[in-house]
């Protein structure tokens, strides 16, 4: 297989893979700088994802991959065999963040490649996992351009669509999943504006979702996370839609905090909800979204804000990174495979088969 970028014409570049080693465009710094940072380690990957230098269900679950491919090479240059250090290097990047099941599923998936070819060289090993890790980011790109023509059908010939800290290319191999929606839907001639929640703590959709459809020409404002109910009150906003981090059996989908909140206000406006991810972002051996791991993240992201401290020493503060939004919240769930609607426990039934033989 070529290993093909799938981002050569985008105008959000945020992944490149150059002589051996994976380059990222560091997301904490902006939409001040545009500063990309190389690993060239697992253990670098492993650390860009743990301190949020990039971030994004999808997007983590690629680095990973890519971060098997550098231990295997590695491995290769300092004449060792890498399926000695590969459980090593997966045990490492699982370590990181434990809600989004895309890493986990992307580990799984070049674990089962390398145990594939356990005898074969370390030119063989470290090929077939290079190969891995380009056939998933650019498969996760198809997935998220599929799914935008899935779902932009659900979004209005003219409106304003409110969505949720950043589900778009920058959190995924390109394109966007809640974002890629609407891009496809603005692509096929749809008057769409957005409004982008600020998303406290860490402002993914102020610094980053603005950022990205800013820099497509795409009609975005931001506002506050407590202001989304003054704008539905007033009929402003359409349809929600955002991406999730994990969903499961019933339909019940992990997200970034505070969409669970967005969720139980748009049921309340008689505003549809839509979750838009991946078939790597389903977790069918979980039954309940009760049993979703939720992480959490240090309390000093909620006491600073722009590197200002804003609440006061000795103060304690929370920080779960993740809510799950219930099943009967969501009107709607779109993937590659489609647009799936309740009851989700049928209607997820012939997704979990395709997963099954994936």
């Amino acid at each position: 297989m070529e290993l093909r970028d799938p981002l050569k014409n985008d105008s959000v570049r945020h992944i490149r893979w150059v002589d051996d080693t994976i380059v990222f465009l560091d997301q904490r710094r902006l939409p001040r700088e545009e500063i990309y940072v190389t690993c060239r380690s697992y253990r670098e990957v492993a650390h860009s994802i743990k301190s949020m230098l990039i971030r994004g269900a999808p997007l983590i679950g690629i680095a990973a991959a890519f971060g098997i491919a550098l231990a295997a090479l590695e491995a290769k240059k300092n004449g060792k065999n890498p399926t000695k250090i590969l459980p090593v290097a997966k045990a490492e990047l699982a370590a990181t963040r434990p809600t989004a099941v895309n890493l986990f599923w992307a580990l799984k998936r070049a674990e089962k490649r390398w145990k594939e070819l356990k005898s074969a060289s370390s030119d063989s090993i470290c090929s077939a996992l290079l190969k891995e890790a380009f056939a998933i980011w650019n498969e996760d790109v198809e997935a998220n351009r599929s799914m935008g023509r899935h779902g932009s059908a659900l979004l209005p010939d003219k409106g304003t669509v409110l969505t949720h800290c950043n589900a778009g290319a920058l959190a995924t191999g390109g394109y966007g999943t809640a974002v890629g929606v609407i891009r496809s839907a603005i692509e096929q001639g749809k008057k769409i504006k957005v409004l982008a929640d600020e998303t406290r703590p860490y402002l993914q959709g102020a610094r980053l979702t603005s950022w990205e459809l800013h820099k497509d020409g795409i009609d975005v404002s931001v506002i506050t996370d407590n202001m989304a109910a003054y704008f539905m009150g007033k009929g402003v906003v359409s349809c929600v839609i955002t991406g999730a981090d994990r969903i499961v059996k019933n339909g019940d989908a992990a997200n970034k905090i505070g969409t669970y909140g967005l969720a139980v206000l748009a049921k309340h406006h008689h505003i549809p909800m839509y979750v838009a991810a991946p078939i790597s972002t389903f977790d069918f051996r979980m039954e309940s979204g009760k049993k979703i791991p939720i992480e959490e993240r240090s309390g000093d992201e909620v006491a600073m804000c722009g590197g200002a401290r804003v609440v006061p020493e000795g103060v304690r503060t929370y920080h779960p990174a993740f809510d799950v939004t219930p099943a009967e919240l969501i009107s709607a769930i779109i993937c590659e495979h489609g647009v799936f609607k309740p009851p989700y426990d049928e209607s997820l039934k012939r997704l979990e088969k395709i997963a099954g033989k994936s």
